[in-house]
């Protein structure tokens, strides 16, 4: 009896080792596939791509884009003419005040991709434009005018503001009162225009921008009216505003 009583309290021992060694797996078991979705969830997490806003602005500026765009603006301001320093003529300005209201419909062309050391890194964009300008302070009316010109856009990765320089040039009709004895006004019809500008565009989206800055605007015959009428001009600054479209897009890229 004493030797059935040994045999059972050892395969009772090594039943409850068995069992126990059981459980054990059991419950490994359990904590491995309650772990598994959270290693999932963190393969997931690692394999996100860059930040959004490294790849922003390079689906806003990019080589070979094409965008519209319409800008109007007030410019009160009678200043004389900026170059007058490379013509050798006096700076100075006539007693005559203009206001002019420029509204200018232009098609831009990205030139090249964003590039460039630090604050200068950006793009380059050519800009071709029709404007109608009202004056409501002078003796002419009107002014009608082609320009052409271009930008800089100096691009930081996480930035949707980007600020920009430019300059423009072209030729227009303004109905000239100075043939119709108005004192200090425009020579003649057919005249030429400058226009500089400094600003920041702010993109909304890829696909809708706003700006807003100074403008500068200069009209002139270039002399071709004298010596029968004196070429005064016209050289004003005030604020500008406009918005953007694009008129092609691309994939954002995946690259950086």
């Amino acid at each position: 009896m004493e030797m059935f009583s040994l045999v059972g309290i050892r395969n009772l021992t090594v039943s409850t080792l068995l069992l126990a060694c059981v459980s054990n797996a059991a419950l490994l078991a359990a904590e491995d596939s309650k772990s598994q979705p959270s290693n999932e969830v963190l393969r997931v997490s690692k394999s996100r791509p860059v930040s959004r806003s490294h790849d922003y602005n390079r689906n806003v500026y990019y080589k070979n884009k094409l965008e519209f765009s319409l800008e109007t603006g007030w410019l009160p301001v009678n200043i004389p003419f900026v170059f007058d320093f490379l013509t050798g003529s006096l700076y100075n300005k006539t007693p005559l005040k203009y206001t002019l209201v420029p509204n200018i419909a232009s098609l831009r062309w990205q030139m090249g991709n964003v590039r460039g050391p630090f604050i200068l890194r950006g793009n380059w964009d050519l800009t071709f434009s029709g404007t109608y300008t009202e004056i409501p302070r002078g003796p002419e009316t009107r002014y009608w005018a082609y320009i052409m010109g271009i930008r800089r856009n100096f691009v930081r990765p996480s930035w949707r503001v980007a600020p920009y320089l430019e300059g423009r040039v072209g030729l227009g009709n303004i109905d000239a009162r100075e043939p119709k004895g108005a004192r200090w006004a425009q020579g003649q019809d057919f005249t030429f225009t400058v226009m500089l500008g400094a600003g920041a565009r702010y993109n909304i989206t890829p696909r809708f921008s706003i700006s807003a800055g100074m403008g500068y605007m200069h009209i002139s015959n270039l002399y071709l009216s004298e010596p029968r009428y004196p070429n005064y001009g016209i050289n004003v600054y005030g604020p500008m505003i406009g918005f953007t479209v694009p008129l092609s897009k691309r994939e954002l890229s995946k690259s950086r």
